[in-house]
């Protein structure tokens, strides 16, 4: 789900975020495409027309490709990441993209606050609200054990109820921006900050 109305120190702190890990001499080369299959019963999956309509149970595992600390599995943590998003989304659960998370990370704590009010479960979130990874445009080295990055996310069209009584507020289709940091936790990526612009 593409968030429209985000507070203003979500930018801030992202961008901050973004430039610690920025490229430095020796950095691979950024902009592949993401070339890793999606995990399976993904949600995310590029070039699907509509999400899975059976509510989850439980939130998704990671993936063997997203386990380990090269730029790959950070690419494919990205796609596991988004499945844990929709997850939350339609439950109104964030424990598993939270955990997943860096317990610092501004935009994702911003996001668990948001998706306890707005989610699927209670029915304030109606219609096509998942979000489809389309691809990972950039994903490059940082500075102390960071990887950062945008991606590109894909919404159908939703409607949200953002405050109790409130009226349901259509959100159109599009295509959205991921900008992330990734950090090290033990052996494997997590979320260090995100921002999701429509």
């Amino acid at each position: 789900m593409t968030i429209r109305n985000k507070p203003a120190f979500l930018a801030a702190a992202c961008l901050s975020a973004l430039l610690l890990s920025a490229c430095g001499p020796g950095s691979p080369e950024a902009g592949r495409p993401n070339t890793s299959p999606p995990p399976s019963g993904s949600t995310s999956a590029p070039g699907t027309s509509a999400p899975t309509t059976a509510a989850p149970t439980a939130p998704p595992t990671r993936p063997a490709p997203a386990a380990g600390t090269n730029l790959a599995a950070g690419e494919a943590f990205i796609g596991y990441y988004v499945d844990l998003l929709n997850y939350s989304y339609v439950t109104g659960d964030p424990a598993g993209f939270l955990a997943a998370s860096d317990k610092g990370c501004v935009g994702c704590n911003a996001l668990a606050d948001y998706v306890k009010r707005v989610n699927a479960k209670n029915g304030t979130l109606k219609g096509d609200f998942r979000d489809r990874l389309v691809d990972v445009k950039e994903i490059h080295k940082g500075e102390e054990n960071k990887l950062g990055g945008s991606a590109t996310l894909k919404t159908g069209a939703y409607e949200e109820i953002q405050s109790p009584g409130g009226s349901p507020v259509p959100q159109a289709a599009g295509t959205g921006n991921m900008e992330f940091t990734l950090t090290l936790s033990g052996a494997n990526w997590v979320m260090y900050e995100m921002q999701i612009d429509g």
